[in-house]
């Protein structure tokens, strides 16, 4: 496959960035989109150029640091699918791909596609934690979980923090993010203690991360990798509420 890159480049986040355009020649069909780039970079290289740097680790869809924009969608054109799990099969010989990082005033430019997602950090830090004493692991069968609970719990925990419901939301929201690491503690006996506690602290972390508000166009829920439903924004509104009402302070 020959293929034309429009790549984003900037030195950091101070400084203006612009679209670099690169042309890559044989490159298989059986590549991942991570490994295309790396041999991008080994060209740029081999040129005396500085690599284009982006985010990766895992390479197997778990970690979620594979993060950028393709052709203007988180995660390129696959549904349900991480870079490193992208494969450039899914694209055509002579193909134009644009490549851009995350645009969140939230996830300022590191360098070129990579971004500082430390805002997510910060948020789980403020409350997605479970802090009381509770002595010795339980058995499992000690602790009855309703299961349509248990399953909601993991479907909410599936969540890899990529970023991708931030990109592809117009408001550049964190609420999707947010929501799933609430509902997966909320929905455990485990994490009913601290339950409206936590909804507060992360809900205002969020908020000072300088993320935008939610108005439920579902963009992030379609972009999301993991399939993580936008269910959870309506238990966080939910469970917010309750907090307010009560008079429950953070």
């Amino acid at each position: 496959m020959n293929l034309q890159l429009k790549v984003w480049r900037q030195q950091n986040a101070n400084t203006k960035g612009n679209f670099t355009d690169y042309t890559l020649n044989e490159i298989s069909p059986d590549m991942s989109f991570l490994e295309m780039l790396d041999v991008l970079n080994e060209q740029l290289l081999g040129c005396g150029q500085d690599p284009v740097a982006f985010d990766h680790d895992c390479r197997e869809g778990i970690c979620g640091s594979c993060s950028m924009m393709i052709n203007g969608k988180p995660h390129g054109p696959e549904n349900m699918t991480t870079t490193c799990q992208l494969h450039m099969r899914k694209f055509n010989d002579g193909d134009n791909i644009v490549i851009e990082p995350w645009r969140a005033s939230a996830f300022p430019v590191i360098k070129d596609l990579a971004v500082n997602r430390s805002a997510f950090d910060r948020i789980i830090q403020a409350g997605g934690f479970i802090s009381v004493n509770t002595g010795n692991a339980q058995d499992g069968n000690t602790l009855p979980i309703p299961k349509p609970d248990a399953d909601a719990a993991m479907d909410a925990a599936a969540c890899i923090g990529c970023g991708a419901c931030v990109a592809a939301c117009k408001n550049a929201s964190a609420m999707l993010f947010t929501a799933a690491k609430i509902a997966h503690l909320g929905y455990l006996p485990q994490g009913q203690p601290e339950r409206h506690k936590r909804v507060l602290r992360m809900v205002h972390q969020m908020d000072s991360e300088g993320f935008g508000n939610c108005t439920n166009t579902l963009d992030c829920e379609a972009a999301c990798p993991k399939g993580i439903s936008a269910d959870n924004i309506a238990k966080l509104n939910q469970d917010y509420l309750k907090a307010k009402l009560r008079g429950i302070s953070a």
